[in-house]
């Protein structure tokens, strides 16, 4: 199993080795068992089931509420050589029967399927006869009510094991915190499925949030410093997405806004173009969303608060899915507070759920509001354990004053211990700071041990310091079960004096003064220059090739392969196929002609005593070559002996051009000289001089090397 999922992974997709986890995940799958999936966005959830699809007899449905999603991803396979469709409202009548008859006929590996599709008509009964092998079930966290995203269409799902008992599940989501994913396992009835949680970092991803003043300034200084980079600017209200694009197309930016309030077709012009690299920047909503499957989106805005952490989370995680860097921003307000605050007291909501919205939300004004690494509070929100500060967000670049606050974590933990972790935020601090209200008598809290032992320390100083000890991970927090707070193993460890606290020192607000912090890219070393062209001149070409094919250009490369295809300059097939991304499938499609720009732009920047791509001399003889010149006419205009010109051509062989080496020696030569190389058991890889000596020196060195690497290729 492991040479056929890692042949399908370098075939299809052009990969060498698997990520963290991957490999598991795909084993567990293709021995028949259920399994929950956590990854970042981009961090290659969608292999996991897509190489068990190709590996195994029979379909798998992927089912996804992202319908925008499902065309990308299907066209993403087509282009990588799998056979994959999508099933939703987007398709006539006449589309969806084509595809549910491949499904039917099994000329399909893969569909990709909506909630709502799947449950209407007679869409469910026609999956006993599509040999269904696998459920995938992406964005599995909108089953779950506690989930940020909860979608009721997804509760039927729970019948799939049901009735499909022995066909596997690999649910997955790339935002869930503990209780959500306890609640995904339930409802999908997998309770005892093995549960795989890939590490939440982004370290490509900047992280940095702005006092929300002037954001439009600041935008467009923004945009400007990343000239030609697509990216996202997410907005609370349609209204805004409309006027933000507006100020930016006056200030002679492409950007266009999208919104739920838009006609199906207008939005879907608007994301095609954006898709296509058509236009820069995209403005739209949180609420709405995009779903969008696009590699090279090189930063996120967020104008607004997010509602919570996993939507922030989800949304800065569409930039940089390549692994790139790329920059994201927050503009923060305390009005953004409010707004929020308002919307989910006047929202339809159960007391239960607005109870739990203004939690999540609160965390996401934690995180605004930090003073301590942006990453460690995103990671350890999603219960990751992190040891060191990023180095990559504003407060890791401006670091804040801290100071050994051990004793009051200390403190704080053993209130939570005994208490039996059953208090949230504000009893603790009663608790701490000796508070004798009715609360705390009616729970004899008084009696505590730790009761009044943080009375040095003011309210806020407590909700600050917890808030810190929370977001480093030093706790954690059961939103059902009243948003209590839980010990994990660091509570026990410092509890038990094995490790140390560090926090940020307590700045009353009124004390604070904003700060405002540009994002300057770093300047790029000049030996980067040539790369960067280069860079330029394959994205004009992968655009070229994308608008005729009717794709957008991420499905014919990557940036990250276009990036090291930059780098590396490949100009033979082995080369080009060990550029990551790049597969059979891809290099037969694209392979020559990202080639020839290669050489056309060497050819173009080389001057005497520079060297624009490594083995540039190489690729001056091969054209020589295929023009026809002979082998002592190339050595001439290229004055250079016969034996290098054949050395030359002999690598060039190797690397996979077409070169009639059988074309360039005499065949009685040859033949003498593979008798002597049999005769004293030689071959091109050891030293030539035993057998030049064993000739008598009739040949010279080139003669022998294109002998014997004849030889050896047809051996």
């Amino acid at each position: 199993m492991s040479d056929n999922k890692l042949d399908a992974l370098k075939r299809y997709f052009g990969y060498d080795s698997f990520r963290p986890q991957q490999s598991q995940i795909i084993d567990t799958v293709m021995e028949n068992r259920d399994c929950l999936v956590l990854m970042p966005t981009g961090g290659g959830k969608s292999v996991c089931f897509q190489i068990p699809a190709i590996l195994r007899q029979g379909l798998t449905v992927v089912i996804s509420p992202l319908i925008a999603l499902m065309k990308d991803q299907v066209e993403a396979l087509r282009g990588n050589g799998v056979n994959a469709a999508f099933l939703n409202s987007t398709l006539s009548s006449a589309e969806q029967d084509q595809v549910m008859w491949q499904a039917k006929v099994g000329e399909l590996k893969l569909l990709y399927i909506a909630p709502e599709r799947l449950f209407s008509g007679n869409t469910f009964e026609f999956l006993r006869e599509w040999n269904v092998c696998l459920f995938a079930i992406d964005e599995s966290h909108c089953i779950s009510s506690w989930g940020h995203d909860f979608r009721p269409e997804y509760r039927q799902l729970t019948n799939l094991k049901l009735r499909f008992p022995d066909v596997p599940i690999i649910a997955l989501t790339a935002t869930a915190d503990r209780v959500t994913r306890r609640d995904i396992l339930k409802q999908l009835n997998i309770e005892h499925a093995e549960t795989f949680i890939a590490s939440f970092d982004r370290p490509n991803l900047n992280l940095s949030v702005l006092p929300g003043r002037k954001r439009l300034q600041q935008i467009q200084s923004f945009i400007n410093k990343h000239d030609g980079q697509a990216g996202i600017i997410y907005c609370l209200s349609r209204k805004g997405t409309e006027t933000v694009a507006a100020s930016l197309r006056n200030a002679g930016f492409k950007a266009e806004f999208y919104h739920a309030g838009l006609a199906a077709d207008k939005r879907s012009k608007v994301q095609e173009q954006f898709l296509r690299d058509d236009i820069q920047v995209i403005v739209a909503t949180i609420a709405f969303g995009m779903g969008i499957d696009k590699s090279n989106v090189r930063w996120v805005i967020h104008y607004n608060l997010p509602s919570n952490v996993e939507s922030f989370y989800q949304e800065i995680g569409r930039a940089g899915r390549d692994g790139s860097p790329s920059d994201t921003v927050l503009f923060y307000s305390y009005m953004d507070i409010i707004t929020r605050q308002d919307m989910i007291n006047n929202s339809d909501q159960s007391a239960e759920q607005k109870e739990l919205l203004h939690a999540k939300l609160n965390r996401m004004k934690q995180y605004a509001e930090a003073d301590i690494c942006r990453r460690r509070i995103l990671l350890s929100y999603f219960n990751e354990a992190v040891e060191k500060d990023c180095g990559n967000c504003d407060v890791c670049r401006n670091p804040r004053t801290r100071f050994d606050a051990t004793i009051i974590a200390q403190k704080a933990l053993s209130g939570i211990a005994r208490t039996d972790q059953k208090i949230a935020m504000g009893m603790l601090i009663d608790i701490l700071r000796g508070s004798r209200n009715r609360n705390v008598l009616q729970h004899g809290y008084e009696r505590l041990p730790t009761f009044g032992v943080g009375i040095e320390l003011r309210g806020e100083e407590w909700a600050e310091y917890i808030s810190q000890l929370l977001n480093s991970g030093v706790m954690d927090i059961a939103y059902d079960e009243g948003h209590s707070f839980k010990l994990n193993p660091v509570s026990r460890q410092i509890l038990k004096g094995e490790r140390k606290v560090e926090l940020v020192k307590f700045i009353p607000i009124s004390e604070r003064k904003a700060k405002e912090e540009e994002l300057v890219p770093k300047e790029k070393p000049k030996q980067e220059i040539i790369r960067d062209a280069l860079f330029e001149r394959l994205r004009i070409l992968r655009k070229q090739m994308a608008d005729a094919l009717g794709v957008p250009p991420y499905v014919v490369f990557s940036d990250a392969t276009l990036s090291e295809m930059a780098q590396k300059k490949p100009v033979s097939e082995a080369q080009m196929k060990a550029v990551s991304g790049i597969g059979a499938e891809k290099f037969r499609r694209y392979g020559e002609t990202f080639i020839n720009e290669i050489l056309s732009f060497a050819k173009e920047n080389t001057k005497p005593g520079t060297r624009v791509i490594k083995g540039m001399t190489y690729i001056e003889t091969l054209d020589l070559y295929k023009e026809g010149y002979l082998l002592n006419d190339i050595a001439q205009k290229r004055d250079l002996s016969t034996v290098t010109i054949i050395s030359h051509l002999v690598k060039l062989k190797e690397d996979g051009h077409d070169i009639d080496l059988k074309g360039l020696i005499d065949k009685k030569a040859y033949q003498t000289i593979i008798q002597a190389a049999q005769e004293i058991q030689t071959s091109k890889n050891d030293p030539l001089k035993p057998l030049f000596e064993l000739l008598n020196e009739q040949f010279d060195y080139g003669q022998i090397r294109l002998a014997l690497a004849i030889w050896e290729e047809e051996r």
